[in-house]
């Protein structure tokens, strides 16, 4: 389930696509974190915590995670399922403090500026990722995260047998969810001997999706115009999108598209397209008031509402969502 693709044009155009594909409706909403938010791990007394450095603007999951966002540096964090990860083990009582899975991606766009400052801090490994099923549904949450920057630099982190495995390279434009990242490379490698203008593989498997996508995103139109990227890039993640209504319960990594955002990293505007609904909206940015004492502020997006355009106007100052722990 999901799809990410980054797109690097010139005069340093760089954007990051995502489809966010489930079994289940996740109901999303958008969020604008300001500067110097005090954050909890929320796994107990033994917590991760921090300040926030940047803000950010985010799509919640049900208002108790953030699968996806950027950060006013331009960073991007996407979460994507993966059925093989395997995270350390969490000893609370002797061990390294614990931060909830469901905050993973925020606490990165909370403290990073590019993806190589975040990769030198997370391969420490200070801290545990503590994971659990989502509430009320037997979905053990088990996901891999992704990163792309300004620069157009990208990695994928995964936990593979407990063990942190990053994978960290600006050719890492594509990824999506099993297998293992490394194997995804295998299978594009495969794929890159057939010329793609004649067959390419059509079903939703994510390894059909990876080589898809790994072929549009290089034949596209290679442009510093935004519409025209920003177009281009939306076209790429549509292409991947599964069909809404179709799930397979043999094959449960074949899920609908939910939504889908296209993040534009130079000009730091965030587009976000609910497919139940007409309309893409998107926010600037460089318009958001991100200082310490701003609000938080959140766009309701998750009974049907309808907006169109620039929406930082129809954000209202709410008080934030508690991320999901244990």
């Amino acid at each position: 389930m999901c799809t990410r693709v980054v797109y690097i044009g010139p005069e340093e155009t760089v954007l990051t696509g995502r489809t966010m594909d489930f079994s289940l409706d996740i109901p999303a909403n958008l969020w604008l974190f300001p500067r110097g938010m005090t954050r909890n791990g929320q796994v107990g007394p033994h917590s991760l915590e921090w300040t926030s450095r940047y803000g950010s603007i985010v799509a919640s999951s049900w208002d108790m995670a953030a699968p996806d966002g950027m950060n006013e540096k331009g960073l991007v964090a996407n979460m994507l399922w993966l059925v093989q990860s395997e995270y350390p083990s969490f000893e609370p009582d002797h061990g390294k403090k614990g931060l909830t899975i469901s905050a993973w991606a925020q606490y990165v766009l909370d403290n990073f500026a590019t993806v190589a400052e975040a990769v030198d801090s997370l391969r420490q490994e200070e801290f545990v990722i503590v994971t659990d099923f989502i509430p009320g549904t037997d979905k053990f949450t088990t996901v891999h995260l992704s990163l792309s920057d300004a620069s157009g630099d990208s990695a994928i982190l995964e936990y593979v047998k407990g063990q942190l495995v990053i994978h960290h390279d600006a050719a890492y434009q594509v990824m999506t969810n099993d297998p293992l990242f490394n194997e995804q490379l295998a299978i594009k490698g495969y794929w890159d001997n057939f010329p793609g203008t004649l067959f390419l593989p059509g079903s939703n498997r994510a390894p059909d999706r990876f080589v898809r996508a790994s072929y549009y995103i290089k034949a596209i139109p290679q442009t510093s115009d935004p519409r025209l990227s920003v177009a281009s890039l939306f076209s790429v993640i549509r292409n991947v999108s599964v069909p809404y209504g179709i799930s397979n319960p043999d094959q449960p990594h074949i899920s609908s598209t939910r939504w889908r955002v296209v993040a534009d990293q130079k000009h730091r505007v965030y587009f976000f397209e609910n497919v139940l609904t007409p309309n893409v909206v998107w926010v600037d940015l460089k318009a958001v008031d991100f200082s310490p004492a701003a609000p938080v502020k959140k766009l309701e997006l998750d009974d049907g509402q309808v907006y169109a355009g620039h929406a930082l106007d129809d954000f209202t100052a709410t008080a934030p969502f508690v991320f999901r722990g244990m």
